[in-house]
């Protein structure tokens, strides 16, 4: 139970009456697994330690280096050459020290993605990888766990929620199949990013584990993608494939 000092700390979301006493101690309960502590991965540690999410668990092999400084908010100057999730994992335990946060400075493999789903309540993907995301969406289709999936480069950016509890929802080799091309897709490191864009996508990740976590509205349905030269938005429904080799036998 919350007591008065956390009463305080969440009070402007126990006022919200779709989150209210009851949503708070759910999120206060919740184990939220944030696989990639860079740029999508930095607001969403920031912002679910901010609002009561009571278990974090970040993972990442990388180390911080300076390019990285422009656009993944949870590390500093000083943190040049530390593991990420490591930095990242301190700067949300100063957000909130009440916060059980825990940094796996490593590349989970399929076996242990399994494991690290299997114990969490939700999963945010913030990989650059295609390798890593169907890798991510395998553990969580087994573990029966939903998934929060965000992408951005250059001025674009893309959300999408999977939810393998739910009979009619796509997982993420519905929306792209794995054709076995690998890690070609295009990176920050070879194409660039707006530094706010990653923000802005990170955000609506943790907004989305914020519903799924409390209890609060409905989650993200299909795909979302966000024009940031135009401002635009634009919704795309995704139907699960009967034929997909990752959930098809669900």
């Amino acid at each position: 139970m919350m007591d008065d000092q956390a009463l305080l700390r969440y009070s402007r979301q126990i006022m919200l009456p779709e989150v209210e006493v009851d949503g708070q101690q759910r999120l206060n309960d919740a184990h939220a697994l944030i696989i990639g502590a860079g740029g999508l991965g930095s607001p969403v540690a920031l912002y679910l330690a901010a609002a009561g999410v009571g278990r974090l668990t970040i993972v990442d092999a990388d180390v911080v280096e300076l390019s990285n400084l422009q656009r993944q908010i949870a590390h500093q100057q000083a943190d040049l050459g530390r593991n990420k999730a490591a930095s990242a994992a301190q700067s949300a335990q100063a957000v909130n020290p009440g916060c059980q946060i825990v940094a796996l400075e490593e590349h989970a493999d399929r076996q242990r993605l399994a494991a690290l789903a299997a114990s969490a309540d939700v999963v945010l993907d913030c990989t650059d990888r295609f390798s890593s995301r169907y890798a991510i969406n395998t553990a969580c289709l087994a573990a029966g766990v939903p998934l929060v999936s965000g992408a951005a480069i250059r001025f674009s950016g893309q959300l999408a929620v999977f939810d393998p509890r739910l009979p009619d929802s796509p997982c993420y080799a519905c929306l792209y199949p794995d054709d076995g091309s690998g890690d070609e897709a295009l990176s920050c490191a070879e194409s660039g990013v707006m530094a706010p864009l990653v923000g802005l996508i990170g955000c609506f990740q943790a907004v989305e584990a914020f519903k799924l976590l409390s209890g609060a509205g409905r989650a993200h349905q299909g795909l979302a993608t966000f024009d940031g030269l135009s401002g635009q938005w634009r919704h795309f429904q995704v139907p699960r494939d009967p034929a997909c080799p990752a959930c098809g036998n669900r």
